[in-house]
């Protein structure tokens, strides 16, 4: 018991720790920040367009994405083909090249010369330096986190279900959005969470594909750059709330979906 006792605590120090350098710098952040230089840079145009922009931006890619991204999903999580470990991999490859390597890709891939630069071109649009080019990146390097979440949702799914549904006459399709697309939605919701949180904060692709119009990260490095620490720390403090807001309201809203389902199928 003593033994276990002294487990415990170790654990705990330890977790303590990994805690206070999370906490720690964003204290220090908050605390070197007068409440009136957030009261003045929260005025600032700049900043007011910067965080919608990035909002938007953000929320556009999450959404556009998740109508392909989800059904792939479901193929992977339930179906197996060859060389669904290569797709796999290529999925989760976003997540580990560096992101100014991922901006270097996108940008070659939207420019003025590519093929879809080139239809771009068509409808008047240049992607380069456009808020379709913005949410692009951000879609690139957030995708995984969609994309894993919700296969991770639909292997849960008792295959049972969906063969008694099909041999009841269901349709594919009506299985799909009846029975498996609920019973995995809540791990959906936290993957489209979870990848509009890291398209709103990601920086190396962006900036490489669109430094204007600038989302805040991009601005709150610009203005590190030209200004110093004193002029960065407010913006970031006013994006880091507003992103905790955004996460956290989602989050509830999430919580609140399941919960309603949960007294529907009582």
């Amino acid at each position: 018991m003593s033994d276990q006792r002294n487990i415990n605590l170790l654990f705990t120090a330890l977790g303590g720790l990994v805690l206070l350098f999370i906490i720690a710098p964003l204290a220090g952040l908050f605390f070197s920040t007068s409440p009136g230089n957030i009261i003045e840079t929260s005025a600032d145009p700049e900043v007011q367009r910067s965080i919608w922009l990035t909002l938007m931006t953000s929320m556009a890619a999450t959404l556009c994405f998740a109508i392909a991204a989800i059904p792939l999903a479901y193929l992977l999580a339930k179906r197996n083909f060859r060389f669904k470990r290569l797709v796999l991999g290529i999925i989760d490859l976003p997540i580990v090249i560096p992101h100014s390597a991922a901006g270097i890709a996108i940008l070659g891939f939207i420019s003025r010369d590519s093929a879809v630069g080139q239809f771009a071109s068509m409808f008047g649009l240049n992607l380069v330096g456009h808020p379709i080019g913005i949410s692009l990146a951000m879609a690139f390097v957030s995708i995984p986190f969609l994309m894993n979440a919700a296969r991770d949702g639909f292997a849960n799914v008792p295959i049972r279900l969906e063969k008694a549904a099909l041999n009841l006459g269901a349709s594919p399709l009506r299985v799909f959005f009846t029975i498996s697309l609920p019973l995995a939605w809540r791990n959906i919701i936290s993957g489209l969470i979870m990848m509009f949180a890291r398209g709103m904060s990601e920086f190396g692709a962006v900036i490489i594909v669109a430094y204007h119009p600038m989302i805040t990260p991009v601005l709150i490095y610009e203005r590190f750059g030209a200004f110093g620490l004193k002029y960065a720390r407010p913006v970031s403090v006013i994006f880091i709330v507003v992103a905790l807001i955004f996460f956290i309201a989602l989050r509830l809203l999430s919580k609140e979906n399941k919960n309603a389902g949960n007294q529907k199928n009582n």
